[in-house]
């Protein structure tokens, strides 16, 4: 069996086709980016530093599903994707045919659409006729909640919020989020001065990671891209008031940067245009929980850990035999990931509003978002300004958002593990001593952070190891992001996101109110329900990215 590292070189096809060729990940900074498996796979021929795709690809032996898993995944995943999804392709031919309607939308989950009998796979017909037939559970509510938005918040940012990016390229960097407009929507509570001592506004904001790439999105047919944000209240009743959604486009094609801030309103245009500004916010959302939050944080950083802790300890090491169940399969499910939903033209670049650009940007996050020492969950939460620390608290910490079920739950969860592997390092590390004298800990702790994620090795962050409550820290962090932080972003997707106009993907059209025609104003104001539906994702994207989602998330637990 063969562990070794290797760059992200395999994502692109650019042997079959120009257009899918697709930058390496990794080994650059330019696109920093943690290492995977080495497949020994030819290199291409178009791009000498590209790896050859094929169908098959190479994991280590002891990484490949038990008969059990096999069984699983093939039924519910690799079947879906090689089968059902190029028969959903065959029955929807129109890739940018669109909802003609809400109750189209409802009939979707109700009624199921026809799917061509497929030869020989009548149990695979009877998992697709169940996958599109799906119905969620909240179907006639979640859309119009404002305040149905994903709980990825932060506090104590700098007022007035400003862009760190550079003006002369994006434009003016303070945020369209002033005084002027907060104050009304805040004004029967607290005075923006007051809300801000008392940390009361909370942002959920992807302006700057996602501006730089709204000129090259939108190049791309059938999306559109903003920098956007969006800023909440916490009221007395310990829940989030929406306050309003900016969205940011950068000076491109010769016009100015254009940016506007939407509040709720229950003024017929502008509350059409907070539906049009959440329905495209929420589209970067998802595109982010799906790209950062879930493979970046819990799959694409999980892979070097594993790697090493297979080239450098044995098997009858106390620290292999701990972290070996929580990285079980992981590997063999990252290389699926490559092969049909991260690569070029995949269910992800097709799918989310970013196109080819997703794994670029999920470099980028990367590079400007992930410490190994942030990814514990009392040290996330600090760092989101979400929890303060306060030994008389529950767990030491402090939350700002009492109703906060990742936080509450999760830290109940940190708690049990942190005692669990305190319990099992100090039984086998007694002192310092014993813990820097042991040379293939040592050797495994210097492989992740020089080998697996070489684009960060020299970061003063990395913690060192050189004590028994160093172990603890580290593997516990270890643990949590491959299991209780992976559960919590993976298993409740369809639950939020199955009925897609409360989730969707992708946004197919700019704002109505951005530089519009007299014609596209017209439209909007005549029947914005119908631009409102051709901003959506298209019957074959909804159905692709959400009926998969059914399919492939228990299929992917690991």
């Amino acid at each position: 069996m063969i562990y070794d590292y290797d760059v992200y070189n395999d994502l692109g096809d650019p042997d079959s086709n120009p257009e899918l060729a697709r930058p390496v990940l990794g080994g650059s900074k330019k696109y920093p980016y943690p290492r995977r498996c080495r497949t020994g796979r030819p290199r291409g021929k178009t791009d000498p530093r590209s790896e050859r795709r094929s169908d098959t690809f190479y994991v280590p032996r002891d990484e490949e599903f038990s008969e059990e898993k096999e069984i699983s995944f093939v039924t519910k995943t690799a079947y879906s994707v090689h089968m059902l999804l190029p028969s959903l392709g065959a029955t929807l031919k129109d890739p940018d045919l669109g909802f003609p309607s809400f109750t189209k939308i409802t009939q979707l989950y109700k009624e199921g659409i026809p799917i061509p009998k497929l030869k020989n796979q009548a149990s695979v017909q009877i998992l697709a006729l169940r996958l599109v037939k799906a119905v969620c559970d909240a179907i006639d509510k979640q859309f119009e909640t404002p305040a149905m938005l994903e709980r990825q918040y932060k506090v104590g940012y700098e007022w007035p919020l400003k862009s760190a990016l550079d003006p002369d390229v994006y434009g003016p960097p303070e945020s369209a989020f002033t005084e002027e407009l907060v104050e009304p929507e805040i004004k029967d509570f607290m005075t923006i001065g007051e809300a801000l001592k008392q940390k009361k506004p909370f942002i959920i904001d992807y302006h700057d990671l996602l501006l730089p790439y709204v000129s090259k999105v939108r190049q791309i047919k059938g999306t559109t891209l903003y920098g956007s944000r969006a800023l909440f209240f916490l009221t007395p009743d310990g829940t989030l008031k929406p306050i309003a959604i900016e969205l940011t486009c950068p000076p491109m094609e010769g016009k100015p940067q254009w940016k506007q801030a939407f509040p709720p309103s229950l003024e017929t245009v502008g509350l059409w245009l907070w539906r049009f500004a959440k329905a495209h916010f929420l589209a970067h959302d998802c595109g982010y929980h799906e790209l950062v939050s879930h493979w970046l944080r819990t799959h694409c950083v999980t892979e070097p850990y594993i790697i090493a802790t297979n080239r450098q300890l044995s098997v009858m090491h106390p620290i292999y035999r701990l972290l070996h169940p929580h990285c079980c399969y992981a590997m063999k499910i990252n290389a699926f990931a490559r092969q049909a939903l991260i690569n070029a033209d995949g269910i992800i670049e097709n799918s989310f509003s970013p196109g080819k650009y997703c794994m670029e940007l999920c470099s980028m996050a990367y590079d400007q978002q992930w410490r190994f020492d942030r990814e514990a969950l009392p040290a996330d939460l600090i760092n989101r300004g979400i929890a303060v620390e306060d030994r008389t608290a529950p767990h030491g910490l402090k939350l700002m958002i009492e109703d906060y079920p990742f936080a509450n739950n999760g830290l109940m969860l940190w708690d049990a593990l942190k005692q669990w592997v305190a319990d099992y390092v100090n039984y086998y590390y007694k002192d310092s001593s014993m813990v820097r004298s042991d040379t293939e800990l040592q050797a495994w702790w210097t492989e992740i952070r020089t080998k697996g994620h070489e684009d960060k090795k020299d970061e003063p962050w990395w913690p060192v190891l050189k004590t028994p409550e160093g172990i603890i820290g580290t593997i516990i962090t270890i643990v949590w992001v491959a299991s209780a932080h992976h559960s919590a972003v993976n298993f409740g997707q369809y639950a939020f996101a199955g009925y897609f106009p409360n989730r969707p993907s992708i946004a197919r059209t700019n704002m109505p109110c951005e530089d519009p025609t007299e014609e596209r104003w017209k439209r909007f104001l005549d029947n914005p329900g119908s631009e409102l539906l051709a901003c959506f994702p298209s019957q074959i994207q909804a159905t692709k990215s959400y009926g998969y989602s059914t399919c492939v998330i228990k299929s992917f637990s690991g």
